[in-house]
């Protein structure tokens, strides 16, 4: 695997990379490097998003917050302060290059909720149609529970899980993972790929190292466990160095995890077999035959809506006769859905008084029976 043969690509950034120790400012030389490589991969073609920590370490000094460990509510208050300087600089560094930042705010809680899920992969993906650059952080600001180590490490997979990414880029200070903590056994051998996440291999994780850096490899490596698992290459790399993203690219050491061969239908074998359907869609032959081609369930081949369902419930798709033809997560409420039901897609607004999504079952949350 490697990043050019990518197509979407999520770039962890960690606080130590962002933020100098030294002054508690933006590393804004390092940033505008960064946002270069961004620009080089979206004119090749490919899709970005960033998950950028540092919002809390930009505004520590600035309140007097240093030299201790904060409480809950003082780290939500750096986290409010903190993350209008971490979006500024983004800003400031994407747009010399050409491209719009769109700050996007999100908690683990967003790819738990199903109904939250699908809004917030639904922005993301308008987003990138539209061109921008979402740069993702973690809502500290609104956490009801203790913040905890690796979080973005985590949110950045599920970020790549939910906007099916082909890549998740970790930028760290170390060059990929080691058979033992390079920085205290000599003997420690790099690893290059890892086909798989053996217990052998999570047991490989360590402590989180000290300063302003609160994930450490064991959080890369549950992070790693949910991208593969999803179908998506993960690659640990060096942050700590001139454009690292392009460094990468050319070939630059790293560790690339690889995704799980069953990953790409895992979630879709989920639907199929663990959901219990919350209501029925009959749709046409012409629609029966455009699932089957991989297509997604417009409203214009649906014939009939029947029980209660609400949106992102799963819901049962079937032929005139009865037969069952597929499940999937219903893009609409029941009602909603009846309403739309045999029309085209252009008349939803009209027909509803707002505009929806396109689909009432999109290709990518169907699974064919």
């Amino acid at each position: 695997m490697t990043l050019n043969e990518a197509r979407r690509v999520v770039i962890k950034i960690g606080s130590a990379l962002v933020v100098d120790p030294a002054t508690a400012t933006p590393r804004e030389g390092w940033m505008d490097q960064v946002a270069a490589d961004v620009a080089a991969l979206r004119a090749s073609g490919k899709e970005v998003v960033l998950v950028s920590s540092g919002a809390v370490a930009l505004a520590r000094r600035a309140l007097g917050l240093t030299k201790r460990v904060l409480k809950l509510e003082e780290k939500q208050a750096a986290a409010a302060v903190g993350q209008i300087r971490l979006a500024g600089a983004w800003q400031q560094a994407l747009s010399a290059h050409g491209m719009n930042a769109a700050q996007v705010l999100l908690t683990l809680a967003e790819s738990e909720d199903r109904r939250r899920y699908l809004n917030a992969r639904a922005t993301l993906h308008t987003l990138l149609e539209l061109g921008c650059v979402p740069v993702i952080n973690e809502n500290d600001t609104v956490a009801t529970s203790e913040i905890r180590f690796g979080d973005n490490d985590r949110l950045a997979a599920r970020v790549a899980e939910m906007i099916g990414a082909d890549a998740l880029v970790l930028l760290s200070d170390i060059d990929g993972l080691y058979t033992a903590d390079p920085r205290k056994d000599p003997e420690a051998a790099h690893l290059p790929v890892v086909e798989r996440l053996t217990d052998e291999i999570m047991a490989m994780g360590g402590e989180p190292p000290p300063g302003y850096s609160s994930g450490g490899m064991r959080t890369k490596l549950i992070a790693a466990k949910i991208a593969t698992g999803a179908g998506c290459a993960m690659a640990i790399s060096r942050g700590d160095q001139p454009h690292p993203v392009a460094a990468l690219a050319n070939g630059g050491r790293s560790t690339w995890f690889l995704p799980a061969p069953e990953g790409r239908t895992a979630r879709k074998s989920w639907i199929a077999g663990s959901i219990s359907p919350s209501g029925i869609l009959v749709v046409d032959d012409g629609a029966a035959r455009a699932l089957r081609g991989g297509r997604s369930l417009l409203p214009a081949g649906v014939r009939n809506v029947m029980g209660q369902f609400q949106r992102g419930d799963a819901v049962s798709v079937q032929d005139a006769a009865g037969h069952e033809l597929a499940r999937g997560l219903s893009a609409y409420d029941s009602d909603d859905a009846a309403r739309i039901a045999g029309h085209r897609s252009d008349e939803i607004e009209a027909l509803l008084g707002w505009r929806g999504r396109d689909e009432i079952i999109h290709r990518d949350d169907l699974a064919l029976l």
